[in-house]
């Protein structure tokens, strides 16, 4: 009996497999059609994807048992920043107070043809101050298109927005080939 095979430790980087390469470029199913690799969003195209509103993004915070806690939520975009609105003194906002490091994920499709997704992972801050809550509640019904007269005058009794500032973007986009 011989020594067990040490296996390489684990630098993060995906590991490539010579048999599977070679089989991928011979097999015209992995370069077309439905198995074929999604194309990646450039900023712009990702700013559009998240101005189009496609459904609920979800915010993965870390909850204090290390485990991730997801939860869907409406948004907005501002600039870069990416902004939501929620309820005061909710577990996600003691999860960023502690871990500023979040994910949103945002997705849009029902089949692999037509998949179009953004991961962002980024910093969080939270923002509860009466003046911070009524300055986002106002920029998010201009953004709605709700006319300056109407704009909200008094901030909502118990809110809070969490603002993402993105630091990495993910893209996946099968619509196109």
């Amino acid at each position: 009996m011989g020594m067990p095979p040490v296996r390489p430790e684990y630098t993060g980087e995906c590991i490539r497999h010579e048999r599977s390469e070679r089989f991928r470029d011979r097999n015209p199913k992995h370069r077309m059609g439905s198995n074929a690799m999604p194309r990646k969003m450039s900023i712009k195209e990702a700013h559009e994807f998240l101005d189009s509103k496609p459904g609920w993004i979800a915010l993965t915070t870390i909850g204090p048992d290390g485990f991730p806690h997801t939860v869907p939520l409406g948004y907005f975009r501002l600039a870069n920043d990416i902004v939501m609105g929620v309820r005061g003194n909710t577990r996600k906002l003691k999860n960023i107070r502690d871990n500023p490091k979040v994910s949103l994920l945002l997705e849009s499709g029902k089949s692999r043809q037509d998949i179009k997704g953004l991961m962002v992972q980024g910093t969080a801050t939270v923002h509860a101050e009466a003046e911070d809550t009524l300055h986002y509640a106002r920029e998010a019904a201009r953004l709605r298109g709700v006319p300056e007269k109407d704009l909200p005058t008094e901030p909502r009794k118990d809110a809070a927005y969490i603002k993402v500032t993105p630091t990495r973007f993910r893209s996946w986009d099968y619509s196109v080939g």
